[in-house]
C-alpha cells in the first residue's frame, strides 16, 4: 500500500510545498544562471525511469558552453567552475527536479535515473534497479554518490529495490540532508563528474 498509493500521494504534496517554499531561491539561482552563464537556464536530458519508460529530467545548468578550436565542448571538469560548481557544490541544481516529482516521473527517493545509453549495457540484477520509480535521491546517494565504483552503486540500487519502506526512505532523506550540508559525494575524485558505465566498471 505505501509503494502503489501512499508515497506517490506523499511525493506530490511534499513537492508543490517545496516548490512553493524554495521558488525564491529557483528564481535567484535561475537569473545567477542567466547573467553569468546565459542560456539555457535549464538542463533537459532523456531518462530512463520505472520499468525503463523514458521522462525528460530537469536539472539547473551548471556547465558553460565552452569548446575548444575544433569547436567539441571541453571536458566537464573545464566547464564546471565558478558560479556552476557552486550550484553543484549546494545541490541547487537538483530543485528543477521537484517539477518530475510533481509529475509523477520521479520520487523523492529511489535510484537515481542514469543516461539511455546504459539500458543495454545492465546484466539481469542492475536491471532491477528499475523496478522502482527514480529518486532525486537514494541509497546509493548517501552511500558515497558519485565518489564510489558502479557496482557499489548498483549494489546499493537494488538492495533498495528490495527493501522499500516508509522507514527506510525517512533514513534516506535524513542521512541525504547530511550529505548536503557537508557537501560529500558531489563527483569522483579527480572529475567533475562520474565516469560514464561501459558495462565492466
Amino acid at each position: 500500500m505505501y509503494k502503489s498509493f501512499f508515497k506517490p500521494l506523499f511525493d506530490k504534496i511534499l513537492a508543490l510545498i517545496l516548490i512553493l517554499i524554495f521558488s525564491p531561491i529557483m528564481i535567484i539561482t535561475a537569473l545567477v544562471i542567466y547573467f553569468k552563464m546565459g542560456r539555457p537556464i535549464i538542463f533537459t536530458q532523456k531518462r530512463p525511469g520505472y520499468k525503463g519508460k523514458i521522462f525528460k529530467i530537469y536539472k539547473f545548468r551548471t556547465m558553460t558552453n565552452e569548446r575548444d578550436e575544433n569547436g567539441n565542448l571541453l571536458p566537464d571538469e573545464k566547464r564546471l567552475k565558478g558560479v556552476g560548481k557552486v550550484i553543484r557544490s549546494l545541490s541547487l541544481d537538483e530543485l528543477p527536479q521537484l517539477f518530475n516529482v510533481l509529475k509523477g516521473d520521479m520520487s523523492f527517493v529511489g535510484p537515481r535515473p542514469l543516461l539511455v545509453e546504459y539500458l543495454e549495457l545492465y546484466n539481469d540484477e542492475q536491471k532491477r534497479r528499475h523496478d522502482v520509480v527514480p529518486g532525486i535521491t537514494g541509497w546509493a546517494q548517501v552511500n558515497g554518490r558519485n565518489a564510489i565504483s558502479w557496482s557499489e552503486k548498483f549494489k546499493y540500487d537494488v538492495e533498495y529495490v528490495d527493501k522499500q519502506s516508509f522507514l527506510f526512505d525517512l533514513k534516506i532523506l535524513f542521512l541525504t540532508a547530511l550529505k548536503v550540508f557537508k557537501r560529500e559525494g558531489i563527483s569522483q575524485q579527480g572529475k567533475a563528474t562520474m565516469e560514464k558505465f561501459n558495462g565492466k566498471n
